[in-house]
């Protein structure tokens, strides 16, 4: 590999780097406060952060805006040149709105800025030149001024495009703070994503029903659970009382491996001679994540489990498979 693209990667990363920890230091406490109360009247009004930029830094807004609403903050991207032509009208008096230009100047935004139904302090620079009018114009300004852009020929959006990201996200992580977002709150804007299931998914919606599950009683022969595992192939029988459909044991296909060549009447054996009659087991309401470390505990993996109410009655089964199929992931 040539040597001389080893140095430019490495450099374009040195650079970016060294220029967010400049960042760092052109912050005031007064803007992080300005931004605080701002945050504070959006919730007790229930309004908007809109985002708005053009080109790259158009594609930042967007992702600021997208991370904004994963946190529950009403957070949507407007375009300058599309508010003056009818998107102006999604706007409203108590919203607030971030924009994000390199040089402070970018032409679109400042004609629109006179239309917009917001006070200006309710406005939020994050310009690379505070001497420029959209920061002078603007209540709250974060300096994203970079030296130079990664960029060979210093003119591709690349330091600076970066550098407008992480003050975002500052930003957002600040507003997180604020409202205390817990893990559960963050998961139920991220229901359809892994980090969503771990906190919500329950394994009552992810197991196989008790219909669909080999179920008997102590006294049935063990060639009749074989017929019956067979039937509902799912690795495990769950042995039920007889006067209700609560759970005593279990016995699973390892079991039975274990005592086919034990004795030649093995098929005409109870159910109850070999059942494990203290299993593991799920709640209904279990978290499929709690099910997951279950089923990995000491090292020891188990690949079905039995599903019980309060009441201790069989509900159903959940296999290792089911959580597999829902993305959650396990140690080998």
């Amino acid at each position: 590999m040539n040597e001389d693209y080893y140095k430019i990667f490495t450099k374009v990363l040195t650079e970016e780097a060294t220029a967010l920890q400049k960042s760092a230091t052109l912050l005031t406490k007064n803007d992080v406060q300005l931004l605080v109360e701002l945050y504070k009247k959006l919730l007790a009004n229930q309004k908007s952060l809109i985002l708005c930029g053009v080109g790259k830094s158009g594609i930042i807004a967007q992702k600021i805006a997208a991370t904004f609403s994963s946190l529950g903050l009403n957070s949507w991207y407007l375009h300058p040149t599309e508010a003056m032509h009818g998107d102006m009208g999604k706007c409203q008096e108590e919203d607030a709105i971030v924009f994000i230009s390199k040089s402070g100047v970018t032409e679109e935004i400042l004609k629109m800025m006179p239309y917009l139904p917001m006070p200006s302090t309710h406005w939020i620079a994050l310009v690379g030149n505070p001497h420029s009018d959209i920061a002078k114009k603007c209540s709250i300004f974060f300096d994203c001024s970079v030296t130079k852009e990664a960029c060979l020929n210093n003119l591709a959006p690349t330091t600076s495009s970066t550098v407008s990201l992480a003050v975002g996200d500052a930003m957002a992580v600040v507003f997180e703070s604020l409202v205390g977002l817990s893990k559960e709150t963050f998961a139920r804007n991220h229901p359809g994503g892994l980090l969503g299931k771990s906190l919500t998914l329950k394994v009552d919606s992810i197991m196989v029903a008790a219909e669909n599950t080999a179920i008997c009683f102590s006294e049935t022969p063990m060639k009749e659970v074989i017929l019956l595992m067979t039937r509902f192939p799912t690795g495990i029988c769950c042995v039920v009382s007889t006067e209700s459909n609560v759970l005593k044991g279990i016995v699973v296909e390892g079991d039975i491996r274990r005592h086919l060549t034990e004795a030649g009447d093995f098929l005409n054996w109870p159910v109850s001679k070999i059942m494990n009659t203290s299993p593991k087991y799920l709640n209904t309401d279990s978290l499929a994540l709690d099910a997951l470390k279950l089923m990995e505990e000491k090292n020891k993996m188990v690949y079905v489990l039995p599903v019980i109410n309060e009441k201790k009655e069989i509900k159903g089964v959940l296999r290792l498979h089911d959580l597999v199929r829902e993305g959650f992931s396990f140690k080998d």
